[in-house]
């Protein structure tokens, strides 16, 4: 790519985040996190899992500004240090469910037939059952842990990005310049991958800032049910979790990651639901 090309496509997107405020609310609300994650080992203020029984259930405080919780621990380096696995949750929950629906759906929807069929049927098997169900039975099945939520995730959310994209290439196929590759004479993987999926994947890609959303929710709540994150390791649904017992008494234990989850979810969603408008 030129530096005239480049150029014109950073100018392009400076002036799309300044028509759209939604665009540039939900990039900056991802970048703020981003950041956090990275320099975590440098804004927070105390070991996230380091105890201390003298100063356990206090209340907010310059000392400790989201306060501790039951066994003494900084909420506010809990916090800081879970974005980092909650955004891992996040982006590769959504990763590998991508890959391999972009790959089943290319495949159905250029060849179609019985391949077609076959998938098809397949997918209608995965969406008979609901899906937080059909996760955490593979996850007892497999055991407790980020590994096994994520093969979940990658076994049981590929079916919509497979369906995206094979929408798209069914029609795309037919396309002038789709006819004109095959009459060239290349062969189905340069025309299914470096013709027809280019043109076609935008629209899964706008739909997995959204899916974001809903893989850090069944992350949370995962963790939350202790089939997720193991503690000690501060991640936000483990720690609603452990605040549970002492909402009344201490509300900051849960309130701070849950806020962060509403705020990282939202980003997420103002940030897709922008790429999504066509200007």
């Amino acid at each position: 790519m030129s530096a005239r090309t480049f150029g014109g496509k950073w100018m392009g997107w400076q002036g799309r985040l300044g028509r759209q405020p939604a665009l540039t609310f939900g990039a900056t609300v991802l970048i703020a996190f981003v950041l956090v994650a990275l320099f975590a080992p440098y804004i927070s203020p105390y070991d996230p899992i380091l105890q201390n029984a003298e100063v356990r259930l206090q209340a907010p405080s310059w000392a400790h500004p989201f306060g501790t919780d039951n066994f003494g621990r900084d909420v506010l380096s809990r916090v800081i240090w879970g974005v980092r696995i909650d955004l891992q949750i996040a982006i590769l929950g959504v990763i590998f469910p991508f890959v391999i629906g972009t790959l089943v759906g290319t495949v159905a929807g250029f060849f179609g037939g019985i391949v077609d069929t076959l998938f098809m049927r397949l997918i209608d098997v995965i969406l008979a059952f609901p899906f937080l169900v059909l996760v955490l039975s593979i996850i007892a099945i497999l055991g407790p842990g980020l590994s096994s939520f994520y093969i979940a995730m990658a076994l049981v959310g590929w079916v919509s990005y497979a369906r995206l994209i094979r929408a798209q290439v069914l029609v795309l196929k037919n396309s002038d310049y789709a006819v004109a590759a095959v009459s060239l004479g290349f062969n189905r993987t340069r025309i299914m991958f470096r013709h027809l999926l280019p043109n076609a994947i935008a629209g899964s890609v706008v739909f997995s800032m959204s899916d974001a959303v809903l893989v850090l929710l069944n992350g949370a709540a995962i963790s939350y049910l202790g089939l997720g994150v193991q503690p000690p390791i501060a991640e936000w649904g483990i720690m609603v979790a452990e605040g549970q017992p002492f909402i009344t008494t201490a509300w900051w234990i849960t309130l701070f990651p849950g806020l962060s989850i509403v705020m990282l979810a939202f980003g997420f969603s103002m940030f897709g639901d922008a790429l999504g408008v066509k200007e």
